[in-house]
């Protein structure tokens, strides 16, 4: 890497390297192609040609890969989808709509957020009562911090180099702890009603203000339809393992646990000081339900805010968190009310990224539109980098050997595949963290306006950097990973395929 702003991507984690093949693949092949070889062989070419056919459909869909999966996912996600649509297991309506008796205290979310339960934990030092978010499908605990920094539109190169340095430290960091292992950086370009900006006036305005000040005043209130403000959030989360025998410790239960988290989120402050966000605010349960609905309903956002800035009202109680109603999701985006998202997984160029050059992709080019992007990030245990780091080395090494030795010359891609890996191996032997990484962007309009010609804008905005691969078929998951702070977004093992 010449600059330290410019971020060189690994190899992929589903990375083949038995002819472009990961493990998986090539048995199913071998064993789909293995009884036309033998009956070849025993001279039964009749039965071989007949049974030759469907040994090259099965290799064909195990193989052959359509926007990012091989066929036979397709298929099987297709499948799925359709069972769920049609049993009706994937549309959704709250328990306050349909008129059922709820837990102020209970979140109600549809999909993938129902495993997710929001507990108040004991007060941290000079922050209070911080909202402990309990993943229980993995097993996870973590909290969610919204930031206030200056962004990267105007700073320097020198600038730059300092907030990737920081980013860097930051999960460096993380790597030398014990306790957090993933953290979650989400942006979202929201649209901008105006109302913070009317109550202030309302209470500041001078009523024998000059005529003229009054004007310019109220031409400001015409940009309020074309406003846009940015909110960031930093969600962290930690294994139970981890925390399970400091949490004990301290008393056990959901409080022990946040006991032995807070620890961590205090390392934090200092990383983010030097990324720009000086006051990190976490979270308590109403302030997180309170984005968790905002994400989902960014209308709601004037009305919420008008309460908290007039009646001191503080956020929402946890049942609230969630949409009133999400319909079975269409295959290429996601419904939820009176909105729609589409979302892509962003694939990063193997030129490199540099710092800042996300910012584009949530540019919003219509009023009312809303973009969102959240980077996922997990840092592997030093020995679990190292045993990886080895293999891919191994790997790059053997196919470069094999090739040499049948007389194939080397690829651009497998150099550049081997001279990474040698890299990486090295960077790890040296102490530095492996971190696996997804990017996720959407684009949210209302219902009734033509979502295509957002999602096409977004596409566009990406062309020539990055590539955006649209999540067909989990556009829902990806709402989630894109849009609400609370740390979904990166998956726990690697698919087979």
């Amino acid at each position: 890497m010449s600059d330290s702003s410019t971020y060189l991507p690994g190899r992929y984690e589903r990375n083949g390297w038995i002819l472009g093949l990961t493990m998986p693949q090539a048995l199913i092949s071998v064993f789909a192609v293995f009884p036309v070889i033998l009956l070849f062989g025993a001279d039964q070419a009749g039965t071989a040609l007949l049974l030759l056919p469907l040994s090259a459909m099965l290799v064909a869909l195990v193989v052959i890969p359509i926007r990012g999966r091989p066929a036979a996912r397709w298929l099987a996600d297709t499948v799925l989808y359709g069972v769920g649509t049609l049993t009706g297991w994937s549309s959704w309506q709250s328990k306050a709509a349909a008129g059922l008796p709820l837990d102020p205290d209970e979140p109600d979310l549809p999909g993938t957020l129902a495993r997710l339960d929001l507990v108040d934990g004991p007060p941290m030092p000079n922050h209070g009562r911080v909202c402990v978010l309990h993943d229980t499908a993995e097993g996870r605990w973590g909290a969610t911090a919204r930031l206030s920094a200056r962004g990267v539109g105007l700073a320097s190169a020198i600038e730059c180099r300092n907030l990737a340095a920081g980013l860097g430290r930051a999960l460096k960091g993380l790597a030398d702890s014990d306790r957090i292992d993933r953290a979650s950086l989400l942006v979202r370009s929201v649209p901008d009603d105006g109302t913070a900006y009317s109550l202030w006036r309302e209470r500041h305005q001078e009523p024998d203000a000059p005529p003229l000040a009054l004007a310019v005043s109220e031409d400001l209130r015409r940009f309020d339809s074309v406003a846009v403000r940015q909110e960031a959030f930093l969600t962290v989360s930690a294994p139970d393992g981890v925390l399970r025998r400091a949490a004990n410790a301290a008393g056990g239960g959901a409080f022990g646990r946040a006991h032995t988290l807070y620890r961590g989120l205090g390392a934090l402050t200092g990383p983010l000081q030097q990324m720009g966000c000086d006051n990190p605010e976490w979270l308590t349960s109403a302030s997180l339900a309170e984005a968790i609905r905002t994400g989902f309903n960014p209308a709601a956002t004037g009305l919420l805010t008008h309460r908290r800035l007039e009646n001191g009202d503080a956020g929402l109680p946890a049942a609230a968190a969630g949409p009133t109603r999400a319909p079975a999701p269409a295959a290429r985006s996601y419904a939820h009310d009176g909105f729609v998202t589409v979302s892509y997984a962003v694939i990063p160029p193997r030129a490199g990224v540099r710092f800042g050059s996300l910012a584009p992709l949530l540019a919003v080019r219509s009023p009312g539109e809303r973009r969102s992007l959240a980077i996922h990030y997990e840092v592997l245990p030093q020995k679990m980098a190292q045993r990886i780091a080895t293999r891919e080395r191994q790997a790059t090494t053997l196919v470069a050997e094999v090739k040499a030795s049948k007389g194939f010359g080397a690829a651009a891609k497998d150099t550049q595949d081997r001279g990474s890996s040698y890299r990486q191996e090295d960077a790890v032997a040296a102490g530095e963290a492996m971190v696996r990484y997804a990017v996720v962007v959407s684009v949210t309009v209302p219902a009734d306006w033509n979502v295509e010609d957002h999602a096409e804008a977004l596409e566009t905005a990406a062309a020539g950097q990055y590539t955006l691969l649209r999540l067909e078929l989990a556009q829902d998951s990806g709402f989630v990973a894109a849009n609400l702070p609370v740390g979904l977004g990166l998956a726990r093992i690697r698919n087979a395929l």
